[in-house]
């Protein structure tokens, strides 16, 4: 039979029925799975022969999987229509979100930007207005809604010359990772030279007026958006000369494989900083004198078992952060003549919190991470401190960064109940004042945030942040949403977000675990959930959910976990190891085949974090044991789950996602769904227009509630009145 038949058949079967019994449970779901194919292809990793009879959904070009995916899609769209409050959600979370957002603004120039959303655009629009004149003069600059109808062409970066007459910007087509750069003259808009292609993985930056610094890699033989990219170069391109003669600065040498290559000019135009990386954690350091085109270049760390990276120059006068000797990252000055570590003097010690500085108006800022709670002090550059930095209260922090020449800068304050505000900050006087704030329909006084410890299996004390609304009875019954990420040293900071505030609405709690494996206590902490130590990170996240049951928060009945990326292969190892942990799964643009993951775009650079199956015997077994699709097992009530990734996901290759949709529906017992939904046009998470996330997030709570047993909306959705 061809596999167009198979689909046709399972669509035109299609059943799916639900009963509800009189605690509001559903007893009985029936869904018809499109009948996914089967091939005998093996691999052999150390004398052990692995299975891979889904291989075949891995080549994201042929018709058949493209039928395949279409056929999935419409058996979830139907059980998701089911939901008798899916459009109910929906309605709220676009009120919710429809208000204005604007950015705080930034001088380029003669002129003022800043990105405004008038509340349901797919992407944010950048305006502009003369710095000396009233914003209220400002005008449209460039509108990202205008590259597609559909919204699906996002901006994905922006970098002005030092004058700011001239703009370099790059697009990304389908939430893809390759990207486009365009430069245009600011003054009036014309583009400048051709469109630069092929670009992925970079930053941009300007030298002097005549060109600018970018990275990519080769275009890969087969698909551009799973075939392996692992050859990163730093180019040149000068303006109006053809992108193939652009030179290449650094990388591409046959005896070293560079993953990641970045280069950053200097403010005075006279250095190229190089950062050059096999792994997403650990660098070398190369410094290249842009003056003496001739010059060797100049090493400064020439290892990839630590970070460090440039802080800041005056001439030859270097300050960097580095974890070298302080995993919780220190500021050491040194100089360009021998900028080599023993060199290094320390500026700004290592504290017992994680260090992430930035400068603005000639100081030093410092951010620290105080238990995923930011704290701020202001330095001068010989290392003296003027003064802790008062916040607006607890949470989270961002943008305390500016020119040298500024006077001010605008930051950013959060935390999970509290709408995302900026205040300008006077960096002479060191005094906040307010200003923006957001009008949402929101009342965070009608609810609280509290963080908690809660003990893992080794004994190790986690952090988490537990959000609900006030008064809220703790009896086991309220439905909560656990998201954790635990990985490739990325902290979760409290942050307020439409979609959280929703749920919240809706009488959810929003709990969110910092594992390990994050930063949040630096380098160690990190290193704690990485490699053969990975089953620590998914240890944290089943001692988070029993918390959470055993303090009556909820209860396994009421329970949903959730994670992306990093997090959705949290996500899948916890099902696959405690499939009795929780009611609900969401595994989100997951890594959930941890044997080939490193087969695909530039997952080869993930090692540093899990190892790979070629690594050695203990490595492949200890991978082996844990892939959540390599443990999916016959006979096995896995809770409710709904699978979500991207047709366009060239980072998190949707094949992750397929192959294991495939599994699970292939062995789930009992009656809970498993489906996979597959946003078309769409990547890793990037750019993703308003409409989907509105679309996707209403579906992702509805499917949550509906397997919790709801019939209706809890009763707390309509508790904030408007």
């Amino acid at each position: 039979m061809k596999i167009q038949s198979i689909y046709t058949a399972a669509l035109a079967s299609l059943a799916l029925t639900s009963c509800i019994d009189k605690a509001g449970q559903n007893n009985q779901m029936t869904i018809n799975y499109p009948e996914t194919k089967k091939v005998d292809t093996t691999d052999v990793y150390f004398d052990n022969v692995v299975a891979d009879p889904y291989r075949w959904l891995e080549d994201d070009r042929s018709e058949e999987t493209g039928d395949w995916v279409k056929a999935q899609n419409q058996v979830t769209q139907n059980y998701l229509a089911q939901i008798p409050y899916r459009e109910q959600i929906e309605n709220r979370l676009t009120e919710l979100w429809n208000y204005e957002k604007i950015s705080a603004p930034f001088i380029e120039g003669d002129y003022a930007y800043f990105y405004k959303n008038d509340g349901l655009q797919n992407q944010s629009v950048l305006y502009r207005y003369n710095k000396n004149e009233d914003p209220a003069t400002a005008v449209v600059f460039l509108d990202p809604n205008s590259f597609a109808a559909d919204g699906t062409i996002s901006l994905g970066g922006l970098s002005f010359t030092n004058d700011g007459s001239k703009i370099a910007y790059a697009i990304s087509e389908g939430g893809s990772d390759w990207r486009k750069i365009i430069v245009i003259d600011a003054a009036t808009s014309e583009q400048i030279g051709d469109t630069l292609v092929d670009v992925k993985f970079s930053g941009l930056s300007w030298y002097k007026n005549e060109g600018l610094y970018y990275s990519s890699y080769d275009k890969p033989d087969g698909s551009e958006l799973s075939a392996m990219t692992d050859q990163h170069k730093l180019y040149y391109h000068k303006l109006g000369t053809p992108q193939d003669q652009d030179p290449v600065i650094f990388g591409g040498t046959p005896d070293q494989k560079y993953r990641y290559i970045g280069g950053g000019v200097s403010d005075d135009n006279k250095l190229l900083f190089i950062s050059a990386s096999t792994s997403t954690n650990g660098g070398k350091l190369f410094i290249k004198r842009l003056d003496q085109p001739d010059a060797s270049l100049i090493t400064v760390v020439d290892n990839f078992d630590t970070n460090t990276s440039v802080l800041h120059n005056d001439g030859e006068l270097l300050w960097l952060v580095t974890d070298y000797n302080a995993p919780n990252r220190r500021i050491v000055t040194t100089n360009l003549a021998d900028p080599s570590p023993e060199n290094w003097k320390d500026l700004i010690p290592e504290t017992e919190n994680v260090l992430s500085p930035s400068t603005a108006g000639g100081y030093i800022f410092t951010e620290y991470m105080v238990d995923a709670v930011s704290q701020v002090k202001q330095y001068n550059y010989d290392g003296t401190l003027v003064r802790d930095v008062n916040l607006p209260g607890v949470g989270n922090v961002g943008g305390f960064s500016a020119k040298e020449e500024d006077d001010t800068l605008y930051y950013s304050f959060t935390n999970y109940v509290t709408p995302g505000s900026t205040y300008i900050y006077d960096i002479e006087e060191g005094t906040s004042s307010l200003y923006r704030k957001p009008d949402v329909k929101f009342d965070p006084e009608l609810y609280e945030s509290k963080q908690v410890f809660y003990t893992s299996k080794d004994g190790t004390q986690i952090p988490m942040i537990i959000s609900y609304k006030k008064g809220m009875k703790m009896d086991g019954t309220n439905p909560t949403i656990l998201y954790g990420y635990g990985g490739f040293n990325i902290s979760l900071y409290p942050s307020f977000s439409v979609t959280r505030a929703a749920w919240m609405e809706m009488g959810g709690i929003y709990a969110v675990a910092n594992l390990r494996g994050g930063g949040e206590y630096g380098k160690k902490w990190h290193d704690a959930g990485t490699k053969m130590q990975k089953q620590n990170v998914f240890d944290d996240f089943i001692a988070a959910a029993e918390f959470l049951k055993s303090e009556k928060y909820t209860s396994t009945e009421k329970l949903a976990i959730q994670g992306g990326s990093n997090g959705g292969l949290l996500v899948g190892a916890t099902m696959t190891q405690r499939p009795d942990i929780a009611a609900v799964a969401f595994p989100q643009v997951g890594v959930l085949d941890m044997l080939r993951y490193n087969k695909f775009t530039a997952g080869a650079g993930w090692a540093y974090d899990y190892g790979t199956a070629e690594d050695s015997p203990e490595m492949f077994e200890y991978l082996k044991n844990y892939s959540p699709l390599h443990n999916v097992k016959d006979g096995v009530n896995y809770p409710a789950t709904m699978i979500t990734t991207g047709d366009h996901d060239d980072r998190m290759v949707p094949a992750h996602s397929f192959k294991f949709a495939a599994e699970l529906q292939a062995k789930q017992a009992g009656n809970n769904p498993t489906l996979i939904r597959i946003e078309t046009d769409a990547g890793h998470g990037a750019g993703k227009p308003t409409s989907k996330i509105i679309k996707e997030q209403s579906d992702i709570y509805g499917f949550a509630l509906f397997n919790m047993g709801y019939q209706e909306l809890p009763e707390a959705a309509n508790a904030v009145k408007m």
